[in-house]
C-alpha cells in the first residue's frame, strides 16, 4: 500500500529534493514519517515557519530546483507566508505542504482552521487542497510544473486524514516538466532596437539578473557600444568581477557614477532587469528594454522599443546589427567618477581612519565616541572572505555596506531579499545556503533588528551543525528607518533597540560568539571567525550615526539631514 504522504515524498526525493524544513504538526504526521523512512530526504526542524519558507527558498535561488517547506494547520501555514512571499517576488521555485483540519470539519470553523486556498492567492502561482487520493499525481503534477514554469510558490494543502490514505492500486508515477524554454526575439522589434541604437551617440547599460547567464555577451556589447553599465544589486554576481564597464549601483544604495552615466545618456538599454524604483532611472532619454515576461517592459518608465526575449539571445541579434562605437568619452568619465567615489568609501574602511585629520573631523560630527565604521566590517569580510562563499544580506543597511564594499569576485554568491524587503531574512537565508555544501563559506551581513526578530533559529544552526557565520552590525538601531527619517527632515524617533550582549546570547545558545568594540581588534576577530569551525555569531557594535546619503543628495534632502540632526541635538541636550 502506498499512501498519498508517501507518493508525495517518494517524487520530491526522485525529482532531486534533498532536504525539507518546517515545523512539524499532526496534520502533516504522515508526511514526516514519510520522509522519516526515505533516506534521500532530511528533515530540518526550525523554531519558526518563516525561517523554514526563507531556507528553501534560499536553496532555490542558488540551485534553480525546487526548495521545500512545511507548517501544519493554521497558525504553522500562515507563519510560512512572509519567506513564500520573498519566494514568490525573488522567482525560487519553492513548493510549500501546509496541514488542514480532518476533511469532516473542513468549512465548520473547526479550531485552527484557515483557508489556506485564500490565504496564499496572492503568493502562490498554484494551490490547491487535496481531498482525495485520486487527485494523486495530477495535484502534484500541477503544483511543481507550476513552481518551475513563472519561477515560483506552489502550496498543497493536505486534510490531517488524507495523509494516510491509500492511492489507487497502479496509479502513475509523477511525472514532471523542470526546464524553461529560451525565448529569441523578434527580428522587427531587434531591428528597431539596433536602428535606435545606431542614432544614438551615448549609450549607458542598466543590467540586471535576467542577464547573469549571457555575461560574455553583456561585456562585448558594453565593449562594441563603449557603454558604462550600472549593475542592479542583484547583478553584481557573475556580472561584477573582472569587469572593466560597471560603475555599481543606482538607487538609495547607489554611487554619483551611476546617476551621471544615466543623466549623461541619450539612450538607455535595460537588460534583464525589473528595477523598481522609477524615480532613479532618466527621464525623457530614449530607452530600449530586453525582459522574458512582455508584463515588466514600460511598467517603470516609457520604452520606446521593447524586446521580449532572453537577454543572450537578444543581445547576440543586436551584436549582429549595430554599428560599434569609437568614442569612449562616456564610459571613461562615467568610470572615473565611479573609482574616485570608491577611492573615498574605500578610506572609511580603514580602521585608523577616525584618527586622521580628515577622520577626526568627520568623526565629530558622526561618529563622536569612536565606534567601528560599518564600512570597515565589510571591508574587511571583503578582504577575508573565500572567493567561493556565499553572502546573504537583511534588508536595509547592511545591505548598503555589502554593495558598496563586497566585492562578487570568483565564484561567490548573494542573496537577500531584495525585492519584497523583509527583515529578518539573512539568518535563515544563510541556513538554507550551508546546508547545500557544509564546506562552503556562508557570510551573513545581519542587521541587529533583523536578527533579533528570529533570533530562535540560531538554535537550528547548533542543532543541525550548520557552520554558517552570522555577523551583526549592531548599532542598536533599525538604521534604514533612522536614515530615512533624518532625510526627510525628522528627528530619530522609535528606532533604537534594546539589545543584549548578542556575543554571550549566542554563546548560550551553543554558537562561538565573538563581540567586538574595539576597531583595532575587528581584523582578528573576523579572521578568528571566518576561521572556527560550525555556527559563528559575530557581535560587532558599530556606528549609529554613520551617514549614507544616496549618490547625490537634493537639497531638500540634505536640508532635511541638517534639521533632523540639529532637532536630535537639542533633544538629547534637554532643551
Amino acid at each position: 500500500m502506498t499512501t498519498v504522504a508517501e507518493t508525495i515524498v517518494t517524487a520530491l526525493g526522485d525529482l532531486g529534493v534533498r532536504t525539507v524544513w518546517g515545523v512539524v504538526g499532526d496534520a502533516l504526521n504522515p508526511v514526516t514519517e514519510a520522509i522519516r523512512k526515505d533516506d534521500r530526504l532530511r528533515w530540518i526542524g526550525t523554531r519558526h515557519e518563516e525561517a523554514a519558507a526563507f531556507a528553501a527558498s534560499a536553496q532555490a535561488q542558488l540551485t534553480g530546483t525546487l526548495g521545500v517547506c512545511m507548517g501544519t494547520v493554521g497558525p504553522g501555514s500562515i507563519h510560512l507566508l512572509n519567506g513564500l512571499y520573498d519566494a514568490s517576488k525573488s522567482h525560487a521555485p519553492v513548493l510549500a505542504i501546509c496541514g488542514q483540519v480532518p476533511l469532516a470539519e473542513m468549512g465548520g470553523d473547526y479550531f485552527q482552521e484557515v483557508d489556506n486556498d485564500l490565504l496564499f492567492a496572492d503568493v502562490a502561482a498554484f494551490r490547491h487542497t487535496i481531498t482525495s487520493p485520486t487527485q494523486l499525481p495530477r495535484i502534484l503534477q500541477q503544483a511543481v510544473n507550476a513552481a518551475y514554469a513563472r519561477p515560483g510558490v506552489a502550496v498543497l494543502t493536505l486534510p490531517g486524514d488524507v495523509g494516510s490514505m491509500a492511492l489507487p492500486k497502479e496509479t502513475p508515477a509523477p511525472r514532471f516538466v523542470t526546464s524553461r524554454p529560451i525565448l529569441s526575439p523578434d527580428p522587427a522589434s531587434i531591428a528597431a532596437a539596433a536602428q535606435r541604437i545606431d542614432d544614438a551617440t551615448k549609450v549607458t547599460l542598466l543590467v540586471g539578473i535576467g542577464a547573469r547567464q549571457a555575461r560574455d555577451q553583456v561585456l562585448a556589447l558594453a565593449a562594441h557600444l563603449q557603454a558604462p553599465m550600472v549593475l542592479t544589486l542583484k547583478a553584481k554576481e557573475g556580472l561584477e568581477r573582472e569587469n572593466p564597464y560597471q560603475i555599481g549601483q543606482s538607487g538609495l544604495i547607489g554611487n554619483p557614477a551611476s546617476k551621471q552615466a544615466f543623466d549623461d545618456a541619450d539612450l538607455l538599454l535595460m537588460l534583464g532587469t525589473d528595477f523598481p524604483y522609477p524615480d532613479w532611472l532618466p527621464a525623457g532619454t530614449t530607452t530600449i528594454q530586453v525582459d522574458t515576461e512582455p508584463a515588466h517592459i514600460g511598467r517603470r518608465l516609457p520604452v520606446d522599443v521593447g524586446v521580449v526575449s532572453d537577454v543572450g539571445a537578444a543581445v547576440t541579434a543586436l551584436r549582429g546589427l549595430i554599428k560599434p562605437k569609437t568614442d569612449d568619452a562616456h564610459v571613461r568619465s562615467a568610470r572615473s567618477a565611479y573609482q574616485s567615489w570608491h577611492d573615498k568609501q574605500q578610506s572609511l574602511a580603514d580602521p585608523a581612519f577616525d584618527s586622521t585629520l580628515v577622520g577626526r573631523a568627520r568623526s565629530a560630527l558622526d561618529n563622536r565616541h569612536h565606534l567601528i565604521r560599518p564600512e570597515a566590517v565589510a571591508a574587511t569580510l571583503d578582504r577575508l572572505a573565500a572567493d567561493d562563499a556565499i553572502f546573504t544580506t537583511d534588508t536595509g543597511m547592511a545591505t548598503v555596506w555589502l554593495s558598496r564594499f563586497v566585492e562578487l569576485r570568483g565564484t561567490r554568491r548573494l542573496l537577500g531579499s531584495y525585492n519584497l524587503g523583509s527583515m529578518a531574512n539573512a539568518m535563515p537565508h544563510a541556513l538554507g545556503a550551508a546546508d547545500l555544501d557544509r564546506g562552503r563559506q556562508v557570510v551573513a551581513f545581519c542587521g541587529d533588528g533583523g536578527l533579533t526578530m528570529l533570533l530562535g533559529d540560531l538554535l537550528t544552526a547548533v542543532a543541525y551543525r550548520l557552520p554558517v557565520k552570522l555577523v551583526v552590525f549592531n548599532n542598536g538601531r533599525l538604521g534604514m528607518v533612522k536614515l530615512e527619517q533624518e532625510q526627510g527632515g525628522l528627528p530619530e524617533f522609535g528606532t533604537e533597540l534594546a539589545n543584549p550582549d548578542l556575543a554571550v546570547v549566542a554563546t548560550a545558545m551553543g554558537l562561538t560568539g565573538i563581540r567586538v568594540e574595539d576597531p583595532h581588534q575587528l581584523e582578528d576577530a573576523v579572521r578568528t571567525g571566518l576561521a572556527t569551525d560550525g555556527p559563528v555569531l559575530l557581535d560587532i557594535v558599530t556606528n549609529p550615526d554613520e551617514i549614507a546619503l544616496p549618490p547625490k543628495a537634493t537639497v531638500d534632502q540634505a536640508w532635511g539631514f541638517a534639521i533632523a540632526k540639529l532637532k536630535e541635538g537639542l533633544r538629547s541636550s534637554g532643551t
